[in-house]
């Protein structure tokens, strides 16, 4: 088996248009959470606020590619761009065929599908519908345009499992890296924010309701006065390499995967389960040849609602007890979904590579259900090399990954 290596980073985000601005965000302790005009008119919807990506330079990519890209394809444009000079990715320096593009997000574009429908159903007229509306709306349209904009002809995955898409994107390319398919993989996701997705959780009460006059103190993972999610949007794109290649060509390595797991609770189709959390990190570290005592700090999920953090920690503490740093990036960046994997990924493969952990902000009074494990607060100097990131989501889908930094 081969090993894979991190050599590209890209993000755009709530708190930036780069991995840099990101960091620097994180260091000074800000976040992106906003009151939205945009969710205030909506009936019915109790929940108003959304940390928002700031859309920028998008006329930078050309038009050929740009006019099939929804928002959330820029996203991952803009980040796949970024990773890709980190990387010095040049087509010349890799096997034909053999670098691939696997990228998720949780639904199509959103934006893109409300515009059809607003037209369509009044008129019922498919003459008004643009033709570049179809590829702005498949479900696999953030790898497609990712692809195409790269000119990559490799393997070519989308991934498609809601907050867990991008770290099934990571997790999936470093095990075709791994088993010698491919020399490199572009993973990640992306996502965009509208009001249907607010709706959406907010349905299923695990939207953020009570703090709409006061976003400074919503998405409050793991505490004890936390009452749900806040949604975001961006990307995180990672380049994966087969270590020899990387090393070959003089590349810069940034990390390792050592490890992966994904799997399907299968005992409810809303609610996180403890246990399967709990199967799923094992599986992980057995994978990559760990134990628990060689993770020095777990990038948790927790996306502050009730239920969900509460599993969580519980599932760390039967796996890691109390010994472990761990928090959650959602009180800066707000839920990400199906970019959220990547984009904390990447921010904590930089955080420690600073030797930096990260704090859970608006952690103020730990909640009883989410005890039992060592909480981050402040940011923390810390001298750990291997990490764990976890992604979970609706349908009991659970993703761990192994990281050490180079």
């Amino acid at each position: 088996m081969k090993r894979v290596v991190i050599t590209g980073m890209g993000a755009v985000t709530p708190l930036g248009g780069s991995v840099s601005e990101t960091i620097q965000a994180l260091d000074d302790h800000r976040h992106a959470i906003r009151r939205c005009p945009e969710l205030e008119v909506c009936k019915g919807l109790r929940s108003w606020l959304a940390a928002p990506a700031e859309l920028k330079n998008e006329k930078l990519i050309p038009r050929q590619n740009r006019r099939s890209m929804s928002r959330m394809s820029i996203f991952a444009a803009q980040a796949a761009l970024e990773a890709s000079k980190q990387a010095g990715y040049q087509p010349a320096l890799f096997s034909p065929g053999k670098v691939g593009c696997i990228a998720g997000s949780t639904t199509p574009s959103p934006i893109t599908i409300h515009q059809i429908y607003e037209t369509f159903i009044p008129t019922r007229d498919f003459g008004l519908i643009q033709a570049m509306q179809f590829f702005q709306s498949m479900s696999h349209t953030v790898a497609m345009n990712l692809a195409q904009y790269l000119g990559l002809q490799g393997r070519f995955l989308s991934t498609n499992a809601a907050c867990a898409s991008g770290l099934q994107a990571i997790g999936t390319a470093y095990e075709l890296i791994r088993a010698g398919s491919q020399e490199a993989i572009f993973c990640g996701g992306a996502e965009e924010f509208h009001s249907t997705v607010t709706g959406v959780f907010d349905m299923l009460l695990a939207a953020s309701t009570k703090y709409n006059d006061d976003p400074d103190h919503a998405s409050r993972p793991f505490d004890a006065a936390r009452d749900g999610l806040v949604c975001g949007e961006g990307a995180g794109i990672l380049f994966l390499e087969e270590r020899e290649h990387a090393l070959a060509r003089g590349a810069t390595i940034y990390g390792e995967i050592l490890g992966f797991d994904t799997c399907s609770g299968g005992t409810h189709i809303s609610e996180s389960n403890r246990e399967c959390i709990a199967q799923c990190m094992r599986q992980a570290l057995t994978n990559a040849e760990c134990s628990p005592s060689d993770i020095g700090y777990i990038s948790a999920h927790a996306t502050a609602t009730l239920q969900g953090d509460g599993e969580e920690a519980a599932a760390i503490h039967a796996v890691f007890n109390d010994t472990v740093p761990v928090s959650s990036l959602k009180g800066h960046l707000g839920h990400t979904l199906g970019a959220s994997g990547p984009i904390e990924m990447i921010a904590t493969l930089v955080g420690l590579r600073k030797n930096r952990i990260y704090p859970t902000r608006n952690l103020t009074s730990v909640a009883p259900e989410c005890q039992g494990i060592r909480h981050v607060t402040e940011i923390e100097t810390t001298q750990a090399t291997c990490f764990m990131k976890n992604s979970f989501a609706f349908g009991g889908i659970n993703a761990s990954l192994v990281c050490k930094i180079d």
